[in-house]
């Protein structure tokens, strides 16, 4: 069975005010006191945010109460110096993010200009193991069309600088700026994968093979495919849920290559009209269906996700879990429109992040 990772970025907040708070450094000092090797907690782009990634998993019972755990590590380590985590793809307050201090995003910061400060938002990035190169370039030219109802189904950031978007995934819109974000064509190949990222890297628009920023793409650490789609989730069941059907999607799209299925082949332009439909509204509305490229009720495509990979959840004993998790969702609501009730109920957006903090371990 393949294992599953998940990297999660969070945002630092006062606990109180909900105001950002550029502490990742110390929230990183704290975890290193506590475990000199740790490697679940990590640095990101802005002192605002903390990355943690849990450690491969087979068993999504065991996934999910490692993310719980690590949520709630983070938890602590926030609180012993003042502040919280809050799992927010976007910050609802008007904030001037803090950049790390590393060369790395140094060199970003002087070649994108005031662009980077659209960049200070929170993924959940998801690691699916392949057993090749090859392999894994075959999932990543068949799993193209589902990549939006995955991010329709983790939408969490409504709000940004203080007011609504208007849309459910504001995140994606911002992330979707940077040059080389977004979906992909077919590669064919592993060879043309890399001669692909290679030309990439030689054009000199980003630093190195790291900054490919596809929506799935050929993990540069790991021998993995990563799916790069989601919103942090605001709730860890939903993040699990994601998960889960990346998972079938991945062993789907291996099982289709190796039986000689060629992919679907709709083009980058008519993906992107997909991506932005689910960023817009998440599954309050129309979806494009995968299929067809035309528009259909949210929850008839999630149910067609689900038949898609009915095989692979089956063989995983994961048939039950999504099945049960997305009709939950389905009537919970995503992340965004929790966070749009929680404006209603509180009047103010400080209220909403303190809601989130709140979610976000519970």
């Amino acid at each position: 069975m393949r294992t599953v990772g998940v990297e999660e970025e969070l945002l630092l907040v006062h606990p109180d005010s909900g105001e950002p708070m550029p502490w990742s450094a110390a929230v990183l000092d704290r975890a290193a006191q506590d475990d000199p090797g740790q490697a679940v907690f990590q640095m990101e782009l802005f002192g605002q945010m903390l990355e943690l990634a849990t450690s491969p998993q087979r068993d999504m019972a065991e996934l999910g109460a490692e993310i719980v755990r690590c949520r709630k590590e983070a938890g602590r380590l926030a609180g012993e110096i003042g502040c919280a985590v809050a799992a927010l793809a976007t910050c609802p307050l008007p904030v001037d993010p803090a950049l790390t201090r590393h060369e790395r995003y140094h060199w970003m910061a002087g070649r994108y200009g005031a662009a980077m400060a659209d960049w200070f938002v929170c993924g959940c990035h998801v690691h699916v193991s392949v057993e090749s190169d090859e392999e894994g370039v075959a999932v990543l030219d068949r799993i193209r069309p589902w990549l939006p109802v995955l991010r329709a189904l983790s939408v969490n950031s409504p709000y940004w600088q203080g007011r609504d978007s208007g849309y459910a995934s504001f995140r994606s819109r911002l992330w979707a700026r940077g040059p080389s974000a977004g979906p992909t064509e077919l590669f064919g190949s592993a060879e043309r994968y890399r001669r692909r990222v290679a030309d990439m890297v030689a054009s000199g628009v980003i630093l190195d093979t790291g900054m490919v920023y596809f929506d799935a793409r050929l993990s540069t650490r790991y021998p993995t495919v990563e799916i790069r789609v989601a919103d942090v989730c605001l709730r860890a069941d939903t993040t699990v849920l994601v998960a889960t059907l990346i998972r079938a999607l991945v062993e789907t799209a291996a099982r289709d290559w190796r039986a000689g299925r060629p992919p679907l082949d709709p083009s980058v332009s008519i993906l992107r009209l997909a991506s932005w439909l689910a960023a817009r509204d998440g599954l309050d509305r129309d979806l494009l269906d995968p299929v067809t490229m035309r528009p259909r009720p949210a929850a008839d495509v999630v149910r067609a996700l689900l038949a898609h990979t009915a095989d692979a959840l089956a063989d995983s004993g994961d048939t039950v879990g999504a099945e049960e998790a997305v009709a939950q969702l389905l009537y919970r609501g995503t992340g965004a429109r929790e966070q749009r009730s929680f404006l209603e109920r509180t009047g103010s957006l400080r209220g909403v992040v303190v809601e989130c903090v709140r979610r976000t371990q519970g």
